[in-house]
């Protein structure tokens, strides 16, 4: 559990001052809940763990404590149930390491979560935003991140924050998303599918590599219209070119 103040004064104080709603995702002992619950925002919880309850049903409403495992969550419902649709979410968590993707992809496809503050294992989370001077550092889960929010590290955490400290180190990374993405949410599902046939194979050229995904016929118009070399390795690319691949895509289906 962290017990790091500095880290966790960043953490419940990143978005507090701009959030409509707080949603926190895996509060455990509420280390974290006990602060963002002084704002007078309207607070939520998602627990998979009812052995937590005796802390958290102390200081959360019980209309608002919500005992679930946020991997099947069923996000449209809670929005509807909870009258969020024109709201600011602020979602907080310290992820899982072994669903940290899988969660933040669902995040993601949630409009209403504005911003987001997370804890990742430091090797998942750095590659969701862009590490200057980082060369071939291009991924699926960067272009999703990089595509919908506005992101940076907040801080990097080591063991000794933890009690008892875990054998990795993690990072904190702060999301704010983007008004208007260049691939709409709307087109969510095809742009992932497309990501993940181009980074399938990071580190080989694209033109091998989107071979099952391009039909034979138009692989030289594809490439043509993207104005991205085929000889370039995914890997290596970057945001616009990611771009101009996915539009070349859609141009030819």
């Amino acid at each position: 559990f962290l017990r790091d103040q500095n880290v966790i004064k960043l953490i419940t104080e990143d978005f507090k001052d701009v959030a409509d709603v707080i949603l926190e995702v895996g509060p455990g002992p509420a280390v974290l809940s006990q602060h963002l619950v002084k704002y007078g925002i309207p607070y939520y919880f998602i627990e998979k763990d009812v052995r937590f309850s005796e802390q958290l049903d102390l200081i959360v409403p019980e209309e608002n404590r919500i005992y679930a495992d946020a991997v099947k969550f069923n996000w449209s419902s809670f929005i509807e149930e909870k009258e969020l649709q024109n709201k600011r979410i602020w979602l907080v968590s310290n992820l899982p390491y072994n669903v940290s993707s899988p969660l933040f992809f669902s995040f993601v496809q949630v409009p209403q979560i504005q911003y987001m503050t997370l804890m990742f294992q430091k090797e998942v989370g750095e590659k969701t935003y862009h590490r200057q001077h980082e060369k071939n550092q291009m991924s699926s889960i960067l272009s999703i991140a990089l595509n919908f929010f506005e992101t940076k590290q907040l801080i990097k955490v080591s063991p000794g924050a933890f009690t008892p400290p875990p054998k990795v180190d993690s990072v904190v990374v702060s999301y704010n998303r983007h008004d208007k993405p260049v691939v709409p949410l709307t087109e969510y599902k095809r742009y992932e599918s497309f990501l993940r046939s181009t980074f399938q194979q990071r580190r080989k050229q694209i033109g091998s590599v989107l071979k099952s995904v391009i039909p034979k016929d138009k692989k030289d118009d594809f490439f043509l219209r993207s104005g991205v070399e085929p000889t370039l390795r995914a890997e290596a690319l970057n945001l616009d070119q990611i771009y101009a691949l996915y539009q070349s895509f859609k141009d030819i289906e």
